[in-house]
């Protein structure tokens, strides 16, 4: 019934892992050895559906000081050998996160922590955006070296440099160091890669790669596949719908259609879009085809592209897919949750009852279904 990974709502980790208010309340008055173990659990494997759009790591900073609990589970998870095996940001994120706020309360063994991580962490560049806003100027002079060497003086190793400083979230470490007389080779290095980035910048400015007055259908969707080639990735199957707004017209639909149908995985998306914003009849039978595709950009573009839809068309056909246990029944349910008439209130309440049962109370659909219990007026 749960999620393996969140535990019940009427626990303490559960509490802790949702970010409840009441979640805090139960850890102060839990033995604190108990207290800990969850909100380790939470720091170090990180409960959120999304860590991009939902902040909880003052959350869990604040009773870390209610605690007073130690580092030494944090240090563990990030100076694990996993480090080096699995780089994505979201295993470590939230860990650096929680100390930066410890940091800032005066934790001086966070910040310590911080510096030792940004110095030979997968995620350095994390920690260091951390460190910028809590640090002081002779902290982050010594990192810089330490930093640097992490960039090999050879063409990819400058041209990597020359991204990081242009990227950087918090550009207070690097202006320091290209001001740093003490270390004129660091200095002069990172100058050269702030210069090189602002002319990278400037050159893109006045050689614009995107889409431009005169393109055609093919070009367009050419430029949507090619973004999956860059690095880092780039999804412009949404950016390429409104580009194909622009530039298609009647005679074009025949080449849309065939690019939805068989195209490359990227333009297959864009025309995906496209032919459901503008109710094209071929349109529904495309995204149940493109549904079953291998591919989850073309699976999720197609299974988004009917959630768009707003046709009568489309609500006859939620029906009818309703009972599907893939994404796209899922949306059709949410679809009918919040459009249909008084009659789906059976199906609704079904599906409902489906969802919580085979995929949990956390369900993403959940949210559509029970607004939709309440506008039918579901007893």
């Amino acid at each position: 019934m749960f999620d393996p990974d969140i535990a019940p709502s009427g626990t303490l980790l559960g509490l802790l892992q949702r970010g409840r208010g009441d979640g805090t309340l139960h850890a102060l008055a839990a033995p604190r050895a108990e207290a800990l173990a969850a909100l380790h659990h939470c720091v170090l494997r990180d409960p959120r559906r999304d860590w991009q759009v939902e902040n909880r790591s003052l959350y869990y900073a604040r009773l870390h000081m209610e605690l007073d609990g130690p580092l030494d589970a944090i240090e563990h998870h990030l100076f694990h050998p996993d480090d080096l095996l699995d780089p994505r940001e979201e295993r470590t994120g939230l860990a650096l996160s929680v100390l930066g706020h410890l940091a800032s309360y005066g934790r001086r063994d966070a910040l310590l922590l911080l510096r030792r991580y940004a110095a030979t962490g997968t995620s350095w560049a994390w920690a260091l955006d951390e460190l910028a806003l809590r640090d002081d100027d002779t902290g982050l002079a010594g990192l810089g070296e330490l930093i640097l060497a992490r960039f090999p003086r050879t063409a990819d190793g400058d041209a990597a440099l020359t991204a990081a400083v242009r990227d950087a979230f918090e550009p207070r470490p690097w202006r320091l160091w290209a001001d740093d007389t003490l270390s004129p080779g660091t200095a002069a290095r990172v100058r050269a890669a702030g210069e090189q980035g602002s002319f990278d910048r400037w050159r893109r400015q006045m050689r614009p790669a995107g889409p431009g007055p005169g393109w055609s259908v093919r070009e367009v969707l050419e430029w949507a596949q090619a973004g999956l080639d860059m690095h880092p990735t780039q999804h412009r199957h949404v950016p390429a719908t409104r580009c194909l707004t622009a530039v298609a017209g009647p005679e074009d639909r025949l080449e849309i259609i065939e690019a939805a149908f068989a195209g490359p995985e990227a333009a297959r998306a864009t025309a995906l879009r496209y032919l459901a914003e503008h109710h094209d009849p071929r349109a529904l039978d495309l995204i149940e085809s493109a549904v079953e595709d291998p591919s989850a950009l073309v699976s999720d573009a197609a299974v988004t592209a009917f959630e768009r839809m707003r046709s009568t068309a489309a609500l006859v056909r939620a029906r009818a897919w309703l009972h599907r246990t893939d994404a796209l029944g899922d949306a059709a349910a949410g679809m009918l949750a919040c459009r249909g008439a008084e009659y789906d209130a059976g199906p609704v309440l079904t599906a409902l009852r489906r969802t919580v049962r085979t995929e949990g109370p956390d369900a993403g659909v959940l949210w559509d279904l029970v607004d939709g219990a309440g506008r039918l007026s579901i007893g």
